[in-house]
């Protein structure tokens, strides 16, 4: 992964929760955001995964000039399953004991792709029930249980991570796509309903990236070339740059912007 090129300054010193953070873009966004001088705490439920993004993280470190690198610290890890709402309060409120406030909040999780390319006529109820809980429901009771903590801090900053799935009509993701279309839907009603409370509220949606994930499941050469005759850029795009633009959302420098959803697609979709 490559390291961020823009420092925000002031990112520095912030709190922030990514959950989905041990690999792909989550992972991406936890690189980014200790590296540019947060306390990063990032949840998922594989630890081996995890383990290794502290470490290369860590490691990164030390290419950073000595001057900041004082400034810097590993990133925290709990391990999390988001389907389990319980599991999800008694964390939040582990975190909250040790850092009371959290200034940002990145809702990245989601179903591993395998599961979610499901098509409709073979979805059963168990398959929607767990698509939901791992592409929708957690992201709301993730936003809820940061809420006070943003309020008492007088702003904040969430992205969740969306998707161009629906845009494009992927015919085998069914519920998958309507998990990420409800995504942009509950980003505009929260944008409208925490900003008197000066917490901004965003989405980014990418396109196909290619994650370690993506590359050992999905990005086939068949694959790769279809992709390749919708983008508009004839290249993979990376997890850090969909990082780029979270990190971006949650700095000072977008702070009028709230409501809005980022495609990071390289050009696949062109309507608003």
């Amino acid at each position: 992964m490559s390291t961020p090129s823009v420092t925000y300054h002031s990112l520095a010193g912030k709190v922030v929760v990514v959950t989905g953070g041990a690999g792909g873009i989550g992972a991406a966004t936890v690189e980014h955001f200790a590296l540019q001088g947060c306390t990063v705490v990032f949840l998922d439920i594989d630890v081996t995964a995890a383990q290794k993004t502290i470490e290369r993280v860590v490691a990164l470190f030390e290419k950073v000039p000595e001057s900041r690198r004082s400034c810097l610290t590993a990133p925290k890890f709990y391990e999390c399953d988001v389907t389990d709402l319980p599991g999800i309060q008694r964390i939040v409120d582990h975190i909250l004991q040790q850092w009371p406030v959290v200034h940002i909040l990145v809702n990245n999780a989601a179903a591993p792709g395998k599961v979610a390319r499901i098509e409709t006529a073979k979805v059963t109820p168990e398959d929607w029930e767990y698509n939901i809980n791992a592409n929708l429901r957690h992201i709301f009771f993730f936003t809820k249980a940061f809420l006070p903590s943003m309020k008492a801090a007088g702003g904040g900053s969430i992205v969740n991570l969306g998707s161009i799935t629906w845009r494009i009509s992927a015919a085998d993701t069914p519920v998958y796509g309507a998990c990420k279309a409800a995504i942009m839907g509950l980003t505009r009603t929260h944008s409208k309903e925490f900003g008197p409370y000066n917490i901004r509220v965003n989405s980014v949606m990418p396109g196909a990236i290619a994650t370690e994930r993506q590359r050992a499941e999905v990005l086939t050469s068949e694959y790769r070339a279809y992709v390749m005759r919708n983008q508009s850029l004839q290249r993979d795009l990376e997890p850090s740059e969909v990082a780029n633009i979270i990190v971006f959302l949650a700095s000072d420098q977008a702070s009028g912007v709230t409501g809005s959803s980022y495609v990071v697609d390289g050009g696949w979709t062109s309507d608003p």
